[in-house]
């Protein structure tokens, strides 16, 4: 428990350190772009940039949603290597589906995967990965946001389809994000 606290407030004076500079990425694209824009690399041009840059993100932090929290980053990018795996893949599978099936051999369905994801940008990713993956495509989330409606051209079992979607991908982000 004494750890924890330890933690939240060196995570806390962190965070109060870089108030100043609510969006990194964002201050350096403006600068970038402020230069570009004028056409001149003088010292003028670059420390007004560096104003604007640090300026308008304080202005409109406040209208900016909170940033998801990955829990781990090597998890991510093992995530990220698997889908594109996925999609090699599908994409080959569906080739070979759409040159040599029958059309009345394909068994396309409608199937509800149920989530256990809360955060909105995992469930984004997670319908976006679903979609990224030929042969299946995310469609609708529910309401209240625990169950994602997916279209798969040819699949014999939607249970098992349900059951690879939350073991291979909703299980993954679960340990990135929550």
């Amino acid at each position: 428990m004494e750890h924890d606290t330890e933690a939240h407030q060196a995570q806390t004076h962190q965070a109060k350190a870089f108030n100043w500079l609510p969006h990194p990425l964002m201050t350096l694209l403006l600068i970038l772009i402020w230069v570009l824009l004028q056409n001149s690399l003088s010292l003028g041009n670059v420390v007004l940039g560096v104003f604007l840059g640090v300026l308008f993100p304080l202005l409109t932090s406040g209208f900016w949603p909170d940033r998801p929290r990955v829990r781990n980053y090597r998890k991510a990018a093992g995530y990220f290597l698997i889908v594109m795996g996925d999609i090699v893949v599908a994409n080959i599978e569906v080739a070979r589906l759409i040159v040599f099936a029958k059309v009345s051999s394909l068994r396309p369905r409608w199937i509800s995967v149920p989530l256990e994801l809360t955060q909105p940008e995992a469930i984004t990713l997670l319908a976006g990965t679903v979609t990224m993956t030929p042969g299946t495509v995310s469609c609708d989330l529910s309401a209240d946001g625990r169950h994602l409606l997916v279209h798969c051209l040819d699949e014999p079992d939607p249970d098992a389809a349900v059951q690879r979607i939350k073991t291979r991908y909703e299980a993954r982000l679960l340990e990135i994000f929550e």
